[in-house]
């Protein structure tokens, strides 16, 4: 996968779920080049670098959820395992994990990505006719 293909994907794949900014296990592995069983495997052998802050298991509501959203998830009664989520920092644990260069390389463009919906975020924020400051500028 070429690093434009990886760049332009990766904001549509990032998710809200539980109040944090999350990426799926799926989309994960086919970023990394890996199957999500593989995936999954080097995150249960190395489940004391995944706490509950870096890593989520989906409930079958939050995977219906998002499954209407997306096509390629599967359907409730094709799940082996409810899906995994990882925050930002479970992404950064994953390169502790899975250590090609080729996932390096896309862990760095995955934290790019959040660096820049953090930034967008707060320069909306700036903007919002709800930011109490904005208001107060108003008033001057």
């Amino acid at each position: 996968m070429s690093k434009d293909l990886i760049t332009t994907n990766l904001e549509a794949r990032i998710y809200n779920i539980r109040g944090q900014k999350v990426m799926l296990d799926s989309d994960l592995a086919e970023l990394y080049g890996v199957e999500t069983k593989r995936l999954n495997e080097q995150v249960t052998r190395n489940i004391e670098r995944f706490p509950d802050d870096f890593m989520l298991q989906l409930t079958i509501e939050e995977a219906n959820k998002l499954r209407s959203q997306i096509a390629t998830l599967p359907t409730e009664s094709h799940f082996r395992h409810k899906p995994r989520v990882f925050t930002e920092h479970g992404i950064l644990m994953l390169s502790s994990v899975l250590r090609s260069p080729h996932a390096i390389q896309v862990n760095i463009e995955i934290m790019r990505a959040f660096v820049k919906m953090r930034a967008v975020t707060a320069i909306h924020g700036e903007f919002c006719a709800c930011n109490p400051y904005r208001r107060q500028v108003q008033r001057l």
